[in-house]
């Protein structure tokens, strides 16, 4: 396992929440970064479904040191979108799924000492996932199964770190943990668009303040 794969590791074991942002537009990503850190969130993914995202991230790496964030870049579905956000500063590439391109993100990113986080559902997916070399593996859509679903996976595949994303909230982040995610996800109900859109820096810390308190006493 690479540094930067570590790294998150090692922050999303003790936040054990990473954001994910899909808005279409972000004007002022340096503020975004810094709000959701400044309400405990500090891994985030920007997402290729907004527009400029290589700029974006160039942006948010060239301020991780200031913000104290790890960016990563999210709905990669392809090698050249993984070299695209890697040479932009991307600490982490996500996919929403196994598609035909899922080893050349995975040695893209490699290659480029980033941490990877391959979407997967069923157990033969999670078992191809860790084949490729997933350092996690995002559970989507996680409304579709729900948080024992997670323990399901964990008994003929423990210790695969797993991060449940789709239909996770306040409500039911903590029984995701418990069932054993390493991590969840903070969707639109932590970053809305219409926030990002106007600027609403404080809701999205009150949002992510929130979100982080839901789940509950970090394990000792």
């Amino acid at each position: 396992m690479n540094q930067a794969a570590t790294e998150v590791l090692e922050v999303l074991t003790e936040d054990r929440v990473l954001s994910i942002v899909r808005a279409p537009r972000i004007d002022d990503v340096v503020a975004l970064t810094g709000a959701l850190a400044a309400g405990g969130i500090r891994v985030l993914e920007l997402t290729f479904t907004t527009p400029g995202l290589s700029d974006l991230l160039s942006t948010a790496a060239a301020s991780a040191a200031q913000t104290g964030t790890l960016v990563g870049a999210g709905t990669v579905t392809s090698g050249e979108q993984a070299t695209a956000a890697v040479e932009a500063g991307a600490r982490f590439i996500v996919t929403p799924g196994l598609g035909p391109y899922a080893r050349d993100i995975v040695d893209v990113a490699h290659s480029a000492g980033a941490a990877v986080v391959l979407g997967a559902l069923t157990p033969s997916e999670v078992i191809t996932a860790v084949e490729l070399g997933a350092d996690v593996v995002k559970i989507f859509p996680a409304r579709a199964v729900g948080p024992s679903y997670l323990s399901d996976l964990h008994g003929p595949l423990p210790g695969v770190p797993l991060v449940p994303s789709g239909g996770v909230s306040i409500h039911n982040a903590a029984e995701f943990l418990a069932a054993g995610a390493l991590a969840v996800t903070a969707g639109t109900s932590v970053v809305a668009p219409s926030d990002v859109e106007q600027a609403r820096w404080s809701e999205i810390t009150e949002n992510a303040t929130a979100f982080c308190n839901a789940l509950g006493p970090r394990p000792r």
